[in-house]
């Protein structure tokens, strides 16, 4: 079963279970929630017609329910009108309302559910579960944390320190070589603003092929950011939407543009209460459009990792696996990878780590050790078996596969399995991308 379908069926049970519970709250959380996932299944992994209209009477459901269940807690009332054990019970209201409104002629009915479904559309962008990184995963990049502290975290919890001329950052472009953690820090905004909702969107969730409707889809995105401010839109590769406008470009290109122009000139009108930042990354900085990027406000510079940096990468990335590293070893290690990213760093303790499962599959040697249990991790085990060399006292003879799953002493990386990793592996960044980099922090930029 698809994989956001699986988790929105889950997610209507919990909602189900919940009103049934008369956890009222909770309930309208989990039925918001199990319908958003319920629509981007609609739009991604659902090919069927008649499975797609089955789940759309569904939503249809659990959104009358919710919508019952909050106007009985706006009258404070004790509880609200009980779910019908077989199901959802449809709000009368809704239908009284859809009745009268048959026949009628001035189209508004269809502008509404047209809004409305343009609004579900980019509902999936909301980032229902947070990705769990913190600051301090974040190796490096001081100021950008900063930054984002300031344009995030801070107007959340001290309002009254943003007043008057003090007001919090609307726009914030994160740009650098691939792989430095751009969007890791956006995950690490995700994770931090916990009170935020975290539009996380891309170009292919924006863009139609039919004209006029991407430019209906970025209006509705930040329509539905206002609504359920405070927001934070996140938009990866923004280049890609936004690039320098030209003659030779289609009017769908530039109609997209035109109206993420007028959207983000909207945020932070005096006349919007609303606490909402656009958060952009790009690879390619010098490629946005000129009036688009004045719009970020900040322009935050996120270069390769300072040799500090790529030393607690090291840490980081070694930090749930059984090594026996030394602090010279992370020193040496992190003196050895100059013009190494954060991913590179990432991809080549990936490869020394896997190293020891290489030794135990080639292994023709063992012998008995003393280790933790591989089962439950606590245990003192005394007969476990670990690959040896020949000549090693106590060794027998014994390939991999007559080794018992409970048997296996969880095998340690050692420095020689990371230094034969790095001697296999390159840096992904150029020196010569670099100066392009420099160039644009130089005239547009500041540092990371």
């Amino acid at each position: 079963m698809p994989q956001m379908l699986d988790k929105a069926i889950e997610l209507a049970k919990q909602a189900t279970d919940a009103d049934k519970a008369q956890k009222w709250e909770d309930a309208v959380n989990l039925y918001s929630n199990c319908v958003e996932h319920f629509v981007h299944a609609i739009k991604y992994e659902i090919a069927d017609k008649q499975s797609k209209e089955k789940i759309r009477t569904k939503v249809r459901e659990y959104l009358s329910r919710a919508e019952t269940i909050k106007e009985s807690l706006k009258k404070r009332s004790q509880r609200p009108i009980k779910a019908n054990e077989g199901g959802v019970r449809k709000n009368s209201r809704d239908e009284n309302a859809k009745d009268s409104n048959n026949g009628s002629d001035d189209g508004s009915d269809d502008a509404d559910k047209e809004a409305d479904k343009l609004m579900a559309q980019v509902g999936g962008a909301i980032l229902q579960e947070r990705p769990n990184v913190k600051w301090s995963d974040v190796a490096g990049l001081e100021n950008a944390k900063n930054s984002l502290n300031e344009a995030v975290i801070l107007p959340i919890r001290f309002p009254s320190l943003f007043t008057g001329d003090r007001k919090p950052w609307k726009g914030i472009l994160l740009y650098g070589p691939p792989g430095t953690g751009k969007s890791f820090l956006a995950k690490a905004v995700a994770t931090e603003a916990n009170q935020s909702n975290f539009f996380s969107v891309s170009s292919s969730d924006l863009v139609s092929k039919w004209l006029g409707e991407s430019e209906k889809l970025v209006k509705s995105l930040f329509m539905l950011a206002r609504k359920k401010a405070p927001s934070i839109i996140f938009v990866d590769e923004v280049d890609s939407l936004c690039s320098s406008r030209s003659d030779q470009e289609s009017e769908s290109a530039r109609r997209i543009k035109t109206e993420f122009l007028v959207q983000m000139q909207g945020v932070g009108k005096e006349k919007e209460k609303e606490n909402l930042l656009v958060l952009g990354a790009t690879n390619i900085p010098w490629c946005i459009d000129a009036a688009i990027r004045r719009r970020f406000e900040r322009r935050i510079y996120i270069p390769l990792p300072d040799e500090m940096a790529r030393r607690e990468l090291f840490r980081l990335n070694l930090a749930k696996t059984n090594h026996s590293l030394t602090d010279l070893d992370f020193i040496q290690l992190a003196k050895r990878t100059e013009n190494y990213s954060g991913a590179d760093i990432s991809i080549l303790v990936r490869d020394a780590i896997y190293e020891p499962v290489r030794k135990f599959r080639s292994a023709t040697h063992f012998k008995k050790a003393s280790g933790k249990s591989p089962i439950d991790k606590k245990t003192e085990v005394h007969d476990l078996l670990t690959p040896c060399s020949p000549g090693d006292p106590g060794a027998f003879e014994m390939s991999w596969e007559q080794v018992p799953t409970d048997k296996l002493l969880e095998p340690v990386v050692t420095a020689s399995d990371m230094l034969k990793a790095l001697a296999n592996s390159k840096p992904s960044v150029k020196k010569d991308d670099l100066k392009k980099f420099e160039e644009f922090t130089r005239d547009f930029g500041s540092e990371g």
